[in-house]
């Protein structure tokens, strides 16, 4: 056996011991993939042993709660950790998760659509805790380093859509996206989205979010080279039916590279832009 042949093999067995470990007894602390690819790089360079890492990988997947069940290998798992949906959540069970969250080694913690009281309640316990009233998203810890590809932009019909869009801005900030907000540039003034071309043209991703008849996802599709993800908004009157004359409006967009998220998702919208921003 040649010397870089069996150092080769020695470096795979490594891998393949943590590996195993991993998938037999199913246990990972809540670290993302930068960190694990982090912590494999060590044991390559035999600058860690396979049991200190084992060590790190050491704590389950999940705490059981009784009433919720915090996933601390998420971020392994899809390269983004867990985010803490607010509606419908007593404070107490929102601190609670939060707590969870960040004691298995959560750096941030996504809030969304939380209440004005669960807000209190954090605020009251979590010293760097922050809480935006426009949008009901709450944002434990610092948010990352901006390590996206190119820029999200976050365009809205009118000021009414904001709300959704600072939860969509958000959600792709705390993931390490770069965001600029275009807000107001609906349809009803088509110079103002075309006052912004510069921005429009350099962006990876666009979030157009409006409600009404949602014609703004179009007018930005036909605009840009780049994926637009359309978010329709429950704004409007009568026949807009709370957003689903916006979602029918953007389903059957004819621009090209337009999807489309559910009424009012901005997270999903913030999640998906920096999943390709990411790419």
């Amino acid at each position: 056996m040649s010397p870089r042949w069996h150092g080769g093999f020695y470096q795979f067995k490594r891998f393949f011991t943590i590996y195993l470990y991993i998938i037999i007894n199913k246990e990972v602390q809540a670290l993302d993939n930068k960190e694990i690819r982090s912590l494999l790089q060590l044991v390559a360079e035999g600058n860690m042993s396979v049991d200190d890492a084992v060590l790190k990988l050491k704590e389950a997947p999940f705490e059981d709660l009784g009433f919720a069940k915090p996933d601390f290998h998420r971020g392994l798992r899809q390269g983004a950790a867990e985010v803490i949906y607010g509606a419908g959540k007593t404070p107490e069970q929102v601190l609670k998760i939060t707590n969870s969250l960040r004691e298995h080694g959560q750096k941030t913690v996504l809030i969304t659509r939380m209440k004005d009281e669960a807000a209190a309640l954090l605020e009251e316990n979590i010293s760097d805790f922050s809480y935006d009233e426009l949008s009901h998203v709450g944002i434990v810890g610092e948010l990352p380093q901006k390590d996206g590809k190119g820029k999200i932009v976050v365009a809205t019909g009118g000021t009414s859509d904001m709300p959704v869009a600072e939860e969509a801005a958000k959600t792709a900030e705390v993931y390490g996206n770069e965001v600029v907000r275009l807000y107001d540039v609906g349809v009803a003034g088509l110079h103002r989205i075309l006052g912004h071309m510069d921005e429009i043209m350099s962006a990876r991703v666009i979030i157009a979010i409006a409600g009404m008849e949602g014609a703004l996802a179009s007018v930005i599709g036909g605009l840009a080279d780049c994926p637009v993800i359309a978010v329709p908004t429950s704004v409007g009157y009568g026949a807009s039916f709370g957003g689903v004359s916006a979602l029918l409006s953007m389903l059957n967009s004819c621009a090209s590279g337009v999807s489309v998220v559910n009424i009012d998702n901005g997270f999903g919208a913030g999640y998906m832009a920096s999943m390709i921003n990411h790419l």
